[in-house]
C-alpha cells in the first residue's frame, strides 16, 4: 500500500517557488505530487484525494478539518498582479462581471469588495473555461494566475482585488495557503517548511529556469507576491473568512 502523503499544489507561476524547494529535497520520495488549477486541488483535499494542498482559502470553512501548516502562503501587501478585474471601461461603467471558475477566493473578494468597498452592483456570470475574449464594452471579468499576468497586455482598465482588499482593510490578503484534512507529523512539516524556505530563497535560480516572457517574474515574486504568512496576513485572512459568512 502507498503510505506516500499525496500533496496538491496549484499550476500557477506563483507556487514555482514554493515547488522548486520541495522538488530539490529529500521530501519527493515520500510525497505524490500533483498539480492543477486552485479550484481543483481544493476539490480533491474536501474529497480526500489528497492529505495536503496548496488551496485557496475560500475553501477552509468548507473542511471538516483544517491545519495549515508551514510559514509560507500566497499572498501580497497591497498590488499582486495577478488577481484582479480587467475591463475596456471604467468600473464605474461595468454592468456585468465575469468570475473565474478556477478560484473561490478570488471570486468571493471580489463580491466583497464590489459591495463594501466599490459599492457597485453588477449583474454576475459564472465562467466556464477560457471566457476572456468575452471582456468587452461593460462586461468585466475576474482573472487571476498566469492568465492576468497577459491580459494586462490586453486590457485598458485593471483593478487589482489585493490592493482594493488592503486600502479596504488596512491588511494584506492571503489567496492560498498550505492545508492538511488531518494532523501531520512535525517532523514532516518541519522539512516540508524548510523546504518551501529553500525555493523562496532561491528566487534567481527559480526564474532562470522559466520561459515567461510576459511579465518579470522575478519582480513578481519579489515585490508582488508575498510568501511569508505572518501575523498580519494571520488577521486578514481571519477578517476574510468572518467576510465570507455575510456574503
Amino acid at each position: 500500500m502507498d503510505k506516500r502523503l499525496r500533496i496538491g499544489a496549484v499550476s500557477y507561476l506563483n507556487t514555482r517557488p514554493m515547488m522548486y524547494g520541495v522538488q530539490r529535497s529529500g521530501l519527493m520520495q515520500k510525497v505524490a505530487l500533483v498539480a492543477d488549477f486552485p479550484a481543483k486541488i481544493a476539490a480533491m483535499l474536501l474529497n480526500d484525494e489528497i492529505d495536503i494542498g496548496l488551496v485557496p482559502v475560500a475553501i477552509i470553512p468548507r473542511l471538516k478539518e483544517a491545519h495549515i501548516i508551514t510559514h509560507y502562503c500566497i499572498g501580497a501587501v497591497g498590488r499582486v498582479e495577478s488577481v484582479g478585474i480587467f475591463s475596456e471601461v471604467p468600473l464605474e461603467q461595468v454592468e456585468k462581471l465575469i468570475l473565474d471558475y478556477q478560484s473561490r477566493t478570488s471570486v468571493n473578494l471580489a463580491r466583497i469588495l464590489l459591495k463594501e468597498y466599490w459599492k457597485k452592483e453588477v449583474a454576475i456570470e459564472q465562467a466556464e473555461e477560457d471566457y476572456r475574449h468575452l471582456i468587452k464594452g461593460s462586461t468585466a471579468a475576474v482573472v487571476i494566475g498566469n492568465r492576468a499576468l497577459v491580459q494586462h497586455k490586453k486590457s485598458a482598465y485593471y483593478y487589482d482585488l489585493s490592493e482594493a482588499w488592503q486600502q479596504h482593510t488596512g491588511l494584506p490578503f492571503v489567496f492560498a495557503a498550505w492545508v492538511a484534512n488531518k494532523p501531520v507529523d512535525p517532523d514532516f512539516e518541519d522539512a516540508f517548511n524548510r523546504a518551501n524556505a529553500y525555493g523562496i530563497n532561491h528566487i534567481d535560480e527559480v526564474v532562470d529556469g522559466l520561459d515567461f516572457p510576459d511579465y518579470d517574474l522575478k519582480k513578481y515574486y519579489t515585490q508582488h507576491i508575498s510568501y511569508t504568512f505572518d501575523e498580519e496576513k494571520r488577521k486578514g485572512l481571519e477578517l476574510f473568512l468572518q467576510k465570507l459568512t455575510q456574503l
